[in-house]
């Protein structure tokens, strides 16, 4: 196909707070019509026929990131009660196989999951609870084989491979009991939302124990890390409430920990006689308090590490003899430890600029080890067990980069960028220590600042393939994230949002300005709400970019926060705000991309989505790209391709999820003609 599909109009007006819109597009969230997977897969021949001049070079890069690959490969192993757990992959397979040994890593391999043979006769799968009896005899674990994230539940037992109950779908979170025969999980309803949960064991059927009835709310089941406690959490973007029972009396009432207040936030572990609390009820940032297990509703909450304005508590976790904050401070990961007994507290010290530090898999309660993982951009994932007594660390495993690879060859650091505001903007930045830095070079530009997320500086070996060709890599650590805390991601959510757009267009001016790229070389990209900070950016100043690649992007925001029949909606009135409000909707109207597109000239664009994707609906995409096609007054290619058997993360086989890498880096190259390198 030479010429770009075009969809047919088909007009269907509404009103809203004295306002007007026409959508002539609407008609393409009918997916189940003929006409709909005609178009899309018309535009998915329209993508392969004008990138076809890059086929070459995605094969070229595929088996080049291929070759990166230590393809037969497992994870580093972790003891659970009597067994080592891990997972392995082997050439040519596209997924993980879970395994365990017995007692010892010389022991024989027990298979207990294969994703591969669970992938039999389906495009897509993937795995969600994976959840080992405390006996050890029972594997509780759950399925997608769409991409919309309906997971089914199964238990079977282990030593005989036999299904030992019916399987139940919708389910989105697990527990068992300490007995391994009492079981608990939650399920969802038709959008999507996490609501109920039941208690049931093989020879009981389930029985419901708790059902959420705020449509703000998700519930999640869990174990304390002691193993003593079930916790069943109910939470909302900005509010948390929650209960338990003892892990030995599963047939007992749930009982509250803290009643819910609105805005207040709070997580939970346990030890000895007390809950250790992370909340936010001192401040944005949390703090932690510990509160009688006996009587935690009206116990004292007494102060373990109090709120600070510098320093963002993003999680906790309890061991027999320490505690651990998971902290941020100055936008980067630090690690304190705080022992039970005397109360004298240390911090994990990491000296790169730019780095990721997180925890790995601690199945042990009784030990001096806490396990990591680490990485940065140039560092590859790496995995450490930290002597709390010593403090020494450990290096257990860093993922393998075939092929020669020498992290002396490139570089990373941190600048900072001026926003309309005066507020200094984070960015990171990765490129070959050999570039030439005496003339503006090509700049792959993502972001992301949504739901007080950091974005991830990690390391990626595909990424490789663009620095080597002389593209650098930078992230744009815009507000409406959590790199700075919570204040971080108050600065950039409901009424505030457009900072996160006024941000990233301040980076990419500072990248422009200081003479690292130009316009002609600058190539942005995001996904999901970094989709649509993509098409916010775009309508704002399109001139800025040479192209841009969008992945699953949030870009229909007015339309889809009005229809509370589909995923998140409702939850997410708390993220992006109302547009049944006549003040939330001026705001949310002002930015989203698909009511704001305009006749004008906008960079090239690879637009991405899946069929089956439940959080941003494909249809998103597809209408602000048919839309985009009759207003555009440029000549750049505008691209729409469409996966139809995955979801909101693409293709779920390894294979096949490089292959999408592969076409996204030839679409970026092929537009700043790079093709031969």
């Amino acid at each position: 196909m030479t010429s770009p599909p075009i969809a047919p109009r088909r007009p269907r007006a509404c009103e809203l707070h004295g306002y007007q819109f026409v959508d002539d597009y609407a008609w393409l969230r009918d997916r189940e019509t003929p006409e709909v997977g005609a178009y899309l897969s018309a535009e998915n021949g329209y993508a392969d026929n004008v990138l076809g001049p890059t086929k070459a070079l995605q094969e070229e890069l595929y088996r080049e990131m291929l070759r990166r690959i230590k393809q037969t490969d497992l994870t580093v192993p972790y003891r659970y009660v009597d067994h080592w757990y891990y997972s392995r992959t082997e050439e040519g397979k596209q997924y993980s196989t879970y395994c365990r040994k017995y007692g010892s890593l010389d022991e024989a391999e027990e298979v207990l999951v294969d994703v591969n043979e669970l992938a039999v006769g389906h495009s897509f799968m993937a795995l969600g609870v994976y959840s080992v009896s405390p006996d050890g005899k029972l594997l509780a674990y759950s399925t997608d084989s769409t991409g919309f994230r309906d997971h089914t539940l199964s238990v079977k037992d282990i030593a005989t491979g036999a299904q030992l109950m019916t399987p139940v779908p919708r389910v989105s979170s697990f527990a068992w009991a300490a007995d391994s025969h009492w079981f608990f999980f939650t399920i969802e309803d038709d959008t999507k939302r996490a609501y109920r949960c039941y208690r049931a064991a093989l020879s009981v059927p389930p029985e419901l124990t708790y059902e959420e009835a705020d449509e703000r709310f998700r519930v999640h089941v869990g174990v304390t890390r002691s193993q003593q406690f079930v916790v069943l959490e109910s939470g909302s973007h900005t509010t948390t409430e929650a209960r338990f029972v003892p892990s030995r009396s599963p047939e007992d009432s749930w009982q509250v920990i803290a009643e819910r207040v609105q805005d207040r936030e709070y997580e939970v572990d346990h030890h000895g006689e007390h809950f250790l609390i992370r909340t936010n009820d001192a401040g944005r940032n949390f703090r932690v308090a510990r509160i009688p297990v006996a009587d935690p509703s009206n116990g004292p909450w007494e102060e373990l590490l109090p709120h600070r304005d510098d320093v963002m508590v993003e999680g906790i976790d309890c061991f027999s003899g320490f505690w651990v904050a998971w902290e941020r401070r100055a936008g980067l990961p630090n690690i304190r430890i705080t022992s039970f007994a005397t109360g004298a507290s240390h911090d994990i010290a990491f000296d790169e600029a730019v780095y990721e530090a997180y925890p790995s898999t601690n199945r042990q309660w009784d030990t001096r080890l806490l396990r990591y993982g680490y990485e940065s951009l140039v560092t590859p994932g790496s995995v450490f067990d930290y002597d709390v007594v010593t403090g020494l660390s450990v290096l257990l495993k860093q993922r393998e980069v075939l092929g020669g690879y020498d992290p002396g060859a490139y570089v990373s650091e941190r600048i900072t960028a001026v926003a309309r505001d005066g507020t200094a903007i984070p960015v990171s930045i990765v490129g070959r220590r050999d570039r030439d830095r005496t003339k503006p070079g090509p700049i792959h530009l993502a972001g992301y600042g949504a739901y007080g997320l950091p974005f991830p500086v990690g390391f990626s070996s595909n990424r490789l393939s663009l620095l080597d060709r002389g593209v650098v890599y930078a992230i744009a650590h815009i507000r409406g994230g959590g790199e700075l805390g919570r204040r971080w991601h108050d600065e950039g959510r409901m009424a505030a949002k457009m900072n996160t757009f006024t941000d990233f267009i301040a980076v990419a001016e500072h990248l422009i300005g200081t003479g690292r790229t130009d316009r002609d070389q600058l190539i942005i990209e995001g996904g999901s709400a970094g989709g649509l900070l993509m098409g916010a950016v775009l309508n704002l100043r399109p001139e800025l970019f040479r192209a841009a690649v969008l992945r699953v992007p949030f870009v229909d925001v007015v339309n889809t926060m009005l229809d509370t029949s589909l995923p998140l909606t409702v939850a997410e009135f708390e993220e992006w705000g109302n547009p049944a409000d006549p003040a939330q909707f001026t705001w949310l109207a002002a930015y989203c991309p698909y009511r704001n597109l305009q006749a004008r000239e906008y960079p090239t664009m690879l637009v991405r989505t899946s069929l089956n994707d439940s959080q941003v609906m494909y249809w998103e995409p597809a209408k602000y790209v048919a839309k985009l096609r009759t207003l555009k007054t440029d000549a750049n290619p505008l691209l729409l391709t469409t996966n139809m058997g995955a979801g909101h993360g693409g293709a779920s086989g390894r294979y096949d999820r490089l292959r999408e890498v592969a076409l996204d880096f030839a679409f970026m190259l092929w537009v700043l003609e790079r093709i031969d390198g």
